[in-house]
């Protein structure tokens, strides 16, 4: 039997929100069998819980460039760097207490979070773990995007990503998702943005916590005042984000998912055709 986790030990990580500016402190706590993924806004009056598994994400906001969870005043945003390193790491049930809007970027990509559920500890708990096994197609697209997950055991990623850019270009990248290639080959890729993008990002008050060690902002010929950790650095982190939102169906997905310029919006429209399944 695979057996649901969470952590051991609680674990605190602050930092900037990447898109507000906005600093933020995260603590992880373990939490029992069967309880889920909960997240707590300790800075709003009463301090409302938000289940993942509750959320109707047809009322969720989804704005340009992250995912948000919630309604109104009730909001987390750019889950999808922690959710992902949920994923990865297989943990089913946690606490986590926020005291501000946003999440901490960290370095942009879901390493922090990884790092810090690993200091933690993880330990297993006595209930079996549940996933979403995919018996049909099931897919979704927009206009030029496609987003689709068929059956297969195991969770395999396969992604394609298409820019008119010269250092970016058409990239493509799959894999079958496991813990340990996870921690090495997805969770270090950090978030990006073209340079003609980031001045634009700023007017519409997106960005404002982003610079160039946590955001790869690429020129013509490459990352701005960084170096990348993988030649194909940028799709493996369009992985990465994918990875966290769909962890919002509320358990961990068996199936082959295959990507073509998919994006948070187009994710969560997946997401919502997944939990009719469930």
């Amino acid at each position: 039997m695979i057996r649901q986790r969470t952590i051991k030990e609680a674990i605190t990580v602050e930092g900037i929100g990447l898109q507000t500016g906005k600093k933020a402190k995260l603590t992880l706590k373990s939490s029992p069998p069967l309880s889920g993924i909960n997240f707590i806004r300790t800075d709003l009056p009463n301090k409302p819980l938000l289940n993942i598994q509750s959320i109707d994400l047809t009322s969720s906001a989804s704005p340009e460039r992250r995912t948000a969870l919630g309604m109104g005043q009730l909001q987390i945003q750019t889950t999808e760097h922690l959710m992902a390193a949920l994923s990865g790491l297989s943990i089913d049930n946690i606490v986590m207490e926020l005291d501000n809007i946003e999440l901490p970027g960290l370095d942009g990509s879901a390493k922090g979070f990884t790092d810090a559920i690993l200091q933690a500890g993880v330990v297993e708990q006595d209930a079996p773990r549940r996933f979403l096994k995919i018996d049909k197609p099931v897919w979704c697209q927009g206009a030029g995007n496609f987003l689709a997950v068929f059956p297969e055991e195991g969770f395999r990623i396969s992604y394609t990503m298409a820019y008119e850019h010269t250092a970016l270009g058409t990239r493509f990248f799959s894999m079958v998702i496991n813990e340990d290639n996870f921690k090495k080959e997805i969770a270090p890729a950090r978030t990006f943005c073209l340079e003609a993008e980031a001045l634009e990002l700023l007017k519409r008050g997106l960005g404002k916590g982003a610079n160039y060690e946590n955001t790869l902002v690429m020129g013509k010929d490459g990352p701005i005042g960084n170096k990348l950790r993988f030649p194909d650095e940028p799709v493996r982190h369009k992985v990465l984000d994918l990875i966290g939102d769909l962890y919002l169906a509320g358990m961990p997905v068996k199936g082959h998912v295959v990507a073509i310029k998919s994006g948070h919006v187009l994710n969560m429209e997946l997401v919502r055709q997944l939990r009719s399944l469930s």
